[in-house]
């Protein structure tokens, strides 16, 4: 869906931010358009964002996948591969990690960065369809990037089905606080985040920001999720007053 008042060229629109009943409104193809036109500012942002906190919370992640060397892990929504490059640092050069994004802005960044580790690949891909074979994989990430799909259980799905019975599936997710310290972050968030993206020229698509987040569910409901998906053992953990939070689940071995 094309926010009001934009043009419906691929290269300008900008999604709603808002939700289905089954997931995000965008399509693939605008959500990819957007973070083209957002890769060269991303990481500073996410950093201003998140309090400088993100990469705790990708440490977290990382540590979830209980992955070892050798070992192999695909991160779905990949971004820049901040996330994907921790995991190419936790399975070692006997490892394999894949890195998929939809927008070929933030692949190329990821390339770049990650040009000294030849164990870890960055291809441009559709979280719906992902490009890897049944089983194929011990662990699947997304970090900051369910809340951007169409269909949060088929993600879910496609993470499970490419990863090997007892294998783990980690989400990473920006979440609605129900403490007051943890609102009263939100409430900076939701003021903050459009004031800044304006500041960097992007206030169409950190206004998306806020408002896919407020449409996202909440944990619970992103468990149940999870479970419709054919994951198992699931459980999540909040971050940081529950601004975020960390979601795995299991691969059934059968």
């Amino acid at each position: 869906m094309i926010s009001p008042g934009r043009s419906r060229d691929p290269s300008t629109a900008t999604p709603s931010g808002e939700a289905t009943e089954r997931g995000n409104a965008a399509s693939s193809h605008d959500v990819g358009a957007m973070f083209d036109r957002i890769a060269p500012v991303y990481d500073g942002m996410n950093a201003i964002i998140s309090g400088f906190q993100e990469p705790r919370w990708r440490r977290r992640a990382i540590a979830a996948t209980r992955l070892g060397p050798g070992m192999a892990a695909i991160d779905i929504a990949t971004g820049t591969g901040k996330l994907a490059g921790g995991l190419a640092d936790r399975v070692g050069p006997f490892g394999r990690v894949v890195g998929v994004d939809v927008s070929a802005g933030m692949i190329e960044r990821a390339q770049k960065a990650g040009a000294d580790a030849p164990w870890l690949e960055f291809v441009v891909g559709d979280a719906m369809t992902l490009p890897a074979d049944d089983g194929a994989f011990d662990a699947a990430t997304i970090a900051f990037g369910m809340r951007n799909l169409p269909d949060y259980e088929r993600g879910f799905a496609e993470m499970a089905r490419v990863v090997r019975p007892g294998g783990r599936v980690v989400c990473l997710e920006i979440a609605r606080p129900r403490s007051l310290a943890g609102r009263l972050g939100r409430v900076w968030f939701e003021r903050a985040v459009p004031l800044i993206g304006r500041l960097v020229g992007q206030a169409e698509a950190y206004r998306y920001l806020v408002a896919s987040v407020r449409a996202y569910p909440p944990p619970d409901e992103i468990a149940t999720i999870m479970r419709r998906a054919g994951l198992s053992n699931v459980s999540w953990v909040p971050l940081s007053l529950g601004m975020v939070t960390l979601h795995v689940g299991v691969r059934p071995l059968a």
